[in-house]
């Protein structure tokens, strides 16, 4: 199987080789070793040169069976792949190359005084991760060996800490457990569950107690008497109830809603431009990379100060890619931007596990200076201003399990993110999407937001938007100008401005 030969195959090849060596009547490891190599390397070749046939077919035919876009490839990620296959000879996308929007503007925010987007190629720029060394992931770690209490110990710690915050905030006396039978309004804690296997809804909502006051007891919720809501697996919530049974929790209030501080700062006068980029950098119809190559182009025209490129840079979800090498250079010259890139967990290329760790790849002494690999999720100071980064599709996620009932967000994206906020973390879904491979024994560390960021990054599958928060309605937020350029829908670029309104701060 390993060969993808059959037993009767796989014989016939070793009495073939075994005959040609000087002492064929004696079967060694040494003489095994060198016939696997020479198999692996005969399937490897038969592999390629099939590839590159179908593909050449693939790039003019549509396929009869085509695979969804939210389906990882299947195959196996260990063949070894030419990467002559990704050379510029692959024919380009009629779709992409015919396109009449290019570089049109899509959507924007705030008043743009300039258009220009001019910036100064990273002069004076300053760009650092930030939050305590402890908190920052910046290599590779082992990961598949947590042990299912290691994670009830990492849930239980995020209800504990964030009960603890909202108890201060709201001056709440003392918690009750989940299954005392209470005939007047108690005060719990705990996080939202389903009932069942199947999605959460109105009538499936649980919550689980916390371990100090409910030794992390289950009791179904009653939400008819709750005016609004919004909900998802994985919240935690203080909640007012009365559990006249001990059976069932009829809920009358929540308290959830409660952001960290924000940092205080003097920001920089001088203008910063931010350029953001997500990919995949290739066409849904060919393997060539004239999106990113186009991106450099703008790049190196604009000389945006901060450039933010967020994977996948080889697209696991790409019909025509199996496995291959990652690109080996991205060179912008003359352009001198600070370069941000944040891996995904759709690159075939890296560890597929979250929080994922940045990439690793040898730099020299002056790229170090302005090339920054980060991790996902990441936050990064750019002169002083807070930005929040992961390349997790965490709006459809958590779009697919939330439900609400006369919010006053009526907006479904602005909720979310507004829990990502109050949740304090970059990934508050449990049980996580099943495209998902979370390390719990590492989510303490490296999930949690640190600060509440001044802007949140969030690429999606899903249309493009910029909101303010209404939760941080009257922070720097107010002072950001973005503009976003339409390479080939859904993948965009979007340029960030930000500008410092004195009136303002």
């Amino acid at each position: 199987m390993t060969h993808r030969l059959a037993q009767g195959d796989l014989a016939n090849e070793l009495v073939a080789f075994t005959t040609t060596k000087e002492d064929g009547s004696r079967l060694t490891v040494e003489i095994l070793n060198v016939f696997e190599h020479e198999v692996r390397m005969m399937f490897t070749k038969q592999l390629i040169e099939g590839w590159e046939e179908g593909s050449q077919k693939r790039n003019i035919t549509t396929p009869e069976n085509p695979r969804s876009k939210r389906t990882l490839s299947t195959r196996s990620p260990h063949l070894v792949f030419s990467p002559n296959s990704f050379s510029p000879s692959a024919t380009p996308s009629q779709k992409y190359g015919s396109r009449s929007n290019r570089g049109e503007v899509v959507t924007s925010f705030g008043s743009v005084q300039d258009t220009s987007w001019s910036g100064k190629g990273g002069h004076g720029s300053s760009v650092k991760l930030f939050g305590p060394p402890e908190r920052l992931l910046t290599k590779s770690y082992k990961f598949m060996f947590q042990k299912l209490h290691d994670i009830r110990e990492v849930l239980s710690w995020k209800i504990e800490e964030l009960g603890d915050a909202l108890k201060k905030h709201y001056k709440i006396e003392e918690f009750t457990s989940v299954l005392v039978p209470a005939q007047e309004p108690v005060t719990v804690l705990g996080q939202i569950g389903c009932d069942s296997n199947g999605k959460l809804n109105g009538k499936s909502v649980i919550l689980e107690g916390d371990r100090e006051h409910s030794s992390g007891g289950q009791v179904p919720v009653d939400l008819s008497e709750l005016k609004e809501y919004s909900l998802f697996p994985g919240q935690v919530v203080v909640m007012e109830s009365i559990n006249s049974t001990g059976g069932k929790l009829v809920a009358s209030k929540l308290y959830e809603k409660l952001v960290l501080t924000l940092l205080q700062y003097i920001l920089d006068l001088e203008l910063q431009i931010v350029l953001v980029a997500c990919g995949p950098y290739t066409t849904s119809d060919s393997i060539t990379y004239d999106p990113m190559l186009d991106l450099i182009d703008i790049i190196n025209k604009d000389k945006p100060d901060v450039c933010i490129l967020f994977g996948p840079f080889l697209d696991a979800k790409h019909e025509q890619v199996e496995v291959s090498c990652p690109p080996r250079e991205l060179r912008i010259h003359n352009a001198g931007s600070q370069l941000v890139f944040v891996p995904s967990l759709r690159d075939v290329h890296h560890d597929f596990i979250y929080p994922q760790p940045p990439f690793s790849y040898e730099l020299s002494k002056d790229d170090k200076q302005r090339v920054h690999f980060v991790s996902d999720p990441c936050t990064l100071a750019i002169n002083g201003v807070i930005f929040g980064l992961t390349s997790t599709d965490l709006l459809f996620h958590m779009g697919t399990e939330e439900i609400s009932s006369s919010s006053g967000v009526s907006d479904r994206f602005t909720r979310i993110l507004n829990h990502v906020l109050t949740q304090r973390s970059y990934y508050p879904l449990y049980p996580p999407s099943e495209e998902m491979n979370v390390d719990y024994e590492n989510f303490y560390n490296y999930i949690p937001l640190p600060v509440t960021p001044d802007v949140l990054i969030v690429p999606s599958e899903l249309r493009y938007f910029v909101k303010v928060s209404w939760e941080l309605r009257h922070t720097l937020l107010a002072g950001i100008q973005w503009e976003v350029a339409a390479f080939e829908n859904p993948s965009l670029s979007i340029e960030l401005s930000l500008r410092e309104e004195q009136d303002e701060w």
